[in-house]
């Protein structure tokens, strides 16, 4: 068969025959009287082969390998090809990912296109001041798109520019808790910390919303981080949760302000005092517990606080009759 029909009915270019044959790749066994190339059906079976090879990403010099060397092992040169495609692929996904944040920040001109990409590349710098400043600008100089500021916030090790993400979310519109909340579910601990310290910031509606649902969290640190949250938002569904940390002395004066806080509404006053106090009466509370519950219920007003201080007076434990004499003293004198 002639280099012209090998070429059509294989798909592979008569220029690429050429190179092959030029390779040593694949050699036309015969030519015809008048000295044009005649590929036998053996040269067509590995031609085809050569292109399946190529198909898998192999190089021709792979190829030459895989049909030439007979102590050649496809395995290794498979796993080399499987790493090169995910890192390929890891490549073309960040590029469409940049892509996509670059489009949704609406450019108007590619001076803008041109801030938004400085702004993202700034984002990811080594430096926390670079990524600092970067958090700041996204707000008052070049708006980023909401989903790198999350991405950016939930892996953030630097307190300072954690901070200020934090705060530059707040400032980003209604997209960020919903994409935050992806990282309450997410596998590492520290990334769950970050999305629920920074659902926490966020002063509306649907961020409260998914405060509530943290509060049900597997991990303890974000139903606690919720608690304080939710407290200072006067949400009555904290309670149970802050005064599990006045117990166990986790941020414990923070959780007691949060109950203060909650307090001002009387009916609340009067639940948060029946909780205190029921906790009060476990027998196996030790001491210091049963004494950071007493120093709790000093700014709870209301009648049942005041009696179950009056009560843990003259109580046996002698730290917490002197805690409970002394706020009783100062509730007095209010």
């Amino acid at each position: 068969m002639l280099i012209g029909d090998v070429a059509r009915r294989s798909g592979v270019s008569a220029r690429m025959l050429r190179h092959y044959d030029s390779l040593g790749l694949v050699s036309p066994t015969g030519r015809t009287d008048a000295g044009y190339r005649e590929y036998s059906g053996e040269d067509i079976r590995r031609i085809f082969h050569i292109e399946s090879l190529r198909s898998l990403g192999l190089s021709l010099r792979d190829v030459r390998r895989a049909l030439e060397e007979p102590g050649f092992t496809p395995s290794e040169l498979v796993g080399d090809l499987i790493r090169q495609t995910r890192e390929r692929i890891a490549g073309e996904t960040e590029l469409l990912t940049r892509l996509r944040r670059i489009g949704a920040a609406e450019p108007a001109g590619w001076e803008d296109v041109l801030q938004t990409v400085a702004l993202l590349q700034a984002l990811g710098s080594k430096s926390a001041g670079r990524r600092q400043r970067a958090a700041m600008a996204s707000v008052d100089e070049v708006p980023v798109p909401v989903e790198a500021l999350v991405e950016a916030v939930l892996s953030e090790t630097d307190p300072n520019v954690a901070g200020a993400l934090r705060w530059a979310l707040a400032q980003s519109g209604d997209a960020g808790p919903a994409l935050l909340a992806e990282g309450l579910g997410s596998p590492a601990a520290e990334v769950r910390k970050r999305a629920v310290r920074s659902i926490a910031e966020i002063p509306d509606g649907e961020a409260t919303a998914l405060l509530k649902d943290a509060l049900g969290n597997p991990d303890l640190v974000v139903r606690r981080y919720a608690a304080l949250a939710l407290g200072a938002r006067g949400v009555a569904d904290a309670v149970p949760t802050l005064i599990d940390m006045v117990v166990e002395q986790t941020n414990d004066v923070d959780a007691a302000d949060a109950l203060s806080a909650l307090a001002s509404r009387p009916a609340l006053a009067e639940e948060i005092a029946d909780r205190l106090v029921d906790r009060l009466a476990h027998r196996t509370a030790v001491s210091s517990v049963r004494r950071r519950l007493t120093e709790a219920l000093a700014d709870i007003p209301g009648a049942t606080a005041s009696r179950a201080l009056a009560e843990l007076s003259d109580d046996e434990d002698r730290a917490v009759a002197l805690t409970a004499a002394y706020v009783l003293g100062l509730r007095d004198g209010r």
